[in-house]
């Protein structure tokens, strides 16, 4: 294995960390949402259950996502298809992000942030798997 790919392999690990942290939220108290969700400048959490059930869903994805991140860092090369499908998925999901973000009236800092870093994250996966496995000149 090169320096790029142990690189790599770091890096997914890494985000692969941030995004399990994630699983916090799953099993959050209402009353700490709440608290976050005024903290962030965004009023009180509605208190209906879908708005607990996306919060909680959408953080175990994240969850999963990033045990899949680690999971993937253990074989660059056997994994190097199904990194460039999440680097792909990735780029068009942070896009994806950020009209949605806009068009439901986010804060601009989350709009800014959320799809854009996203965007950045997916092509660094793209071009780093695809670059699996080929001799730097």
């Amino acid at each position: 294995m090169n320096k790029q790919e142990h690189l790599f392999k770091l890096f997914l690990r890494i985000i692969g960390s941030v995004a399990l942290l994630a699983i916090i939220a799953v099993v959050m108290p209402y009353s700490w949402m709440n608290v976050t969700h005024q903290w962030l400048g965004m009023g009180k959490l509605p208190a209906e259950p879908i708005v607990g059930y996306l919060a909680r869903s959408t953080s175990a994805f994240y969850a999963l996502l990033g045990g899949l991140f680690w999971l993937t860092s253990f074989d660059l090369r056997r994994h190097k298809s199904v990194l460039c499908y999440l680097g792909i998925v990735i780029v068009i999901f942070g896009a994806a992000l950020f009209v949605i973000d806009l068009r439901e009236g986010m804060p601009l800092y989350w709009s800014f942030t959320e799809g854009p870093i996203n965007v950045v994250l997916g092509i660094i996966i793209f071009v780093q798997s695809y670059r699996i496995g080929v001799e730097p000149n």
